[in-house]
């Protein structure tokens, strides 16, 4: 298939897929239940919502692993940084219907503080939270990726070093001295935005504003790939040492894809808490970040149609997995990832890609070499 052809069908199929998670999944979710096999529960509606929050996650991942060549295995701490300001919002938001009837969220009654600590307070504001849960995630990662790209740290030392920033955050948000509820994280929300979360609009719409974001996402990612910068970033993955002879600077390009993946992730967070309805620690940790990786690889890096799938597919055989079988998730995920390293290193769509490529270079190859036949054929002149 000509790069042309593949544009415009990958075109096509973005339209294709976003008018059915935009319209019709809604659509489907409030016909009526009873007499009709199209229905689509809120559990449903609410379960790919979650699944495409993680999807945007994997777009801001397959930028920087998979086109840039920076194997990160910390950003749940981003997707953390994002959860915990919107969901700090929806703490405050409980008010007097919490379980102790006091201004201030359960845990910390439970541990005995006064009042609320300072740096809580402007999370009364809703509008705060939002910008929050995408710019402290952003302002981090700058930080963070400033003092390790200047180092000039890469590779698999940049890897060890995300993944003991993952390892660090979950030790602090952990402790009870955070104000930030410990083990048991942010939950028992009620509203948004002044909106009941146990209401089916509510999630409806939560689900309508995921899709939307995770299509600016995509859209945004393939622009930043197919602009000059795209085509930087790329040669750094190639070879950095190319790009750097040719007056180049690697960090910059390398902090710039760094701080956008971020943001992507404290965004998908964001999306994922209210529809979810808690965030804690354990999902921030190193071993959620190792998962986000294997979304990326199951996929095909490279692709970020491929970090779309793999998040959504490999979420929805856990959610499957664990609801039957659920002491077998960690085998099957493991035994996915070797059999992806092993066997398709480019991933689902890698694989799809080659095995459709085969077909129609022996298809051209038959038609040319019948026609070569026909014309030797007496009387074809």
């Amino acid at each position: 298939m000509t790069g042309q052809g593949r544009e415009s069908g990958e075109g096509l199929s973005f339209w294709l897929v976003g008018f059915c998670l935009l319209i019709v999944l809604p659509i489907l979710n409030v016909l009526p239940e009873a007499g009709s096999w199209l229905h689509v529960s809120d559990f449903t509606l609410n379960l790919f919502g979650k699944f495409l929050a993680f999807a945007i996650l994997a777009l801001g991942l397959d930028l920087i692993w998979g086109y840039t060549g920076i194997l990160s295995l910390g950003h749940g701490v981003f997707f953390g940084l994002g959860a915990y300001a919107i969901g700090m919002h929806m703490m405050l938001s409980i008010g007097t219907e919490s379980v102790y009837g006091s201004a201030l969220p359960d845990f910390m009654v439970w541990n005995q503080v006064k009042e609320l600590p300072l740096f809580w307070q402007p999370f009364y504001s809703a509008w705060f939270a939002v910008v929050a849960a995408v710019l402290v995630p952003t302002l981090f990662a700058a930080l963070f990726g400033f003092l390790a790209f200047r180092s000039r740290i890469k590779g698999v030392y940049f890897s060890i070093i995300t993944q003991a920033l993952a390892l660090s955050a979950w030790l602090v948000f952990n402790r009870n001295e955070t104000n930030l509820g410990g083990t048991n994280g942010l939950t028992d929300f009620k509203t948004l935005l002044g909106f009941r979360l146990s209401e089916s609009g509510t999630q409806r719409g939560l689900y309508v504003v995921t899709v939307l974001c995770l299509g600016g996402a995509y859209l945004l990612c393939r622009w930043i790939i197919r602009s000059r910068t795209g085509k930087v970033l790329v040669a750094i993955r190639d070879s950095e040492q190319r790009v750097l002879f040719s007056g180049y600077s690697p960090a910059n390009y390398k902090l710039f894809v760094f701080v956008v993946s971020a943001a992507l992730a404290g965004l998908a967070g964001a999306l994922y808490v209210p529809q979810v309805g808690i965030i804690t620690p354990a999902q921030i940790g190193v071993l959620p970040s190792i998962e986000m990786v294997i979304w990326v690889a199951v996929g095909g890096r490279g692709t970020l149609v491929g970090a779309v799938l793999g998040s959504v597919g490999v979420n929805l055989g856990r959610s499957v997995l664990t609801n039957h079988f659920p002491e077998l998730w960690p085998f099957f995920l493991g035994g996915l990832f070797i059999a992806v390293v092993l066997f398709f290193p480019e991933g689902c769509v890698g694989l799809v890609r080659k095995v459709s490529g085969g077909w129609l270079s022996r298809k051209r190859n038959g038609d040319e070499l019948d026609k070569s036949v026909a014309a030797s054929e007496p009387g074809s002149r």
